[in-house]
């Protein structure tokens, strides 16, 4: 049976202190959620290490700036409460999320007096996807919604707002028989997918959407990194929906992701090659040292 969330024993680091899970909650009129004024990360500990811990924290921090709101910790405070509720919780590979968001004292579009609150959440999750699926490949929906234009949304936050339409396009994929949906950008050109980066190979090369109107991961800049240490050629570029059949191999990356094969976008069949098994095996690799406990 699987426990809801509000029910997970547990510990919750929530604004400097570590509550029963239960317990951590917060009033029906909080400005964070009826308008959307909250960040968040996602990440994954591997061994007890969280994996790039920093720049995740650094990311949460600058969401939140891009909210007009500051989180009233430091980098280095986030990264050690992320450390202390891991570790109180007795969790050595999970999945950690802290958010950040406005509270109560003003509920309106206008919030300059609110509470900034943050709270840390951990548990264990494997992979997103089951692993004989990630080395067979999902399938991916086209999404109907597109991600915004930049002068529309601040889309290099990490917002809860920016999620709603994923969460819509990934309902329709999964009644569709698909595992997630791909979504394009405001000008008809693939974008990423709900909740991933999305790559794709072309004679040995390697081609990615150019990250102007969604998040450049933290996922995806280290397999670009890996593969470019592999001697692979990484072209950023402008890529358009048309273009699907002329790729051998297609692959998408994020924390909860990691590094999965598609074998099918829409009507076009993709085969989980020799490049995507590559990247599949070093991105383990790249994480297996935090895997080791201290």
């Amino acid at each position: 049976m699987v426990v809801p969330f509000d029910q997970m024993q547990g510990l919750i680091w929530l604004d400097g202190k570590l509550v029963p899970g239960p317990e951590a909650k917060i009033h029906i009129l909080t400005h964070g959620l009826h308008y959307a004024s909250a960040v968040f990360e996602g990440e994954r500990a591997y061994g007890g290490t969280i994996f790039k811990a920093t720049e995740h924290s650094e990311r949460l921090k600058r969401s939140a700036n891009m909210l007009d709101f500051e989180i009233p910790y430091s980098v280095a405070e986030i990264d050690a409460a992320k450390t202390l509720v891991l570790e109180r919780n007795g969790l050595k590979d999970a999945y950690v999320r802290p958010i950040a968001w406005r509270g109560s004292e003003q509920l309106g579009v206008s919030a300059q007096n609110n509470t900034i609150h943050l709270a840390i959440a951990t548990w264990e999750w494997p992979s997103y996807f089951d692993p004989a699926q990630r080395l067979r490949g999902i399938r991916l929906d086209l999404a109907d919604y597109r991600r915004p234009d930049p002068k529309t949304a601040p889309c290099f936050a990490k917002a809860a707002g920016l999620y709603m339409i994923c969460t819509i396009s990934k309902h329709r994929a999964e009644k569709r028989g698909c595992a997630d949906a791909l979504m394009l950008d405001w000008q008809g050109r693939i974008a990423e997918c709900t909740g991933a980066n999305v790559f794709f190979v072309q004679d040995g090369k390697i081609h990615t959407p150019i990250a102007d109107c969604f998040l450049d991961g933290i996922t995806r800049r280290t397999v670009i990194e890996i593969a470019k240490r592999r001697g692979i050629e990484v072209i950023e570029r402008r890529i358009m929906p048309e273009e699907l059949p002329s790729f051998s191999e297609c692959f998408i990356t994020g924390t909860a992701a990691e590094v999965t094969a598609v074998s099918k976008v829409g009507q076009w069949n993709f085969n989980p090659g020799g490049i995507t098994k590559q990247l599949m095996d070093d991105y383990t690799a790249e994480v297996a040292p935090h895997a080791v406990a201290v």
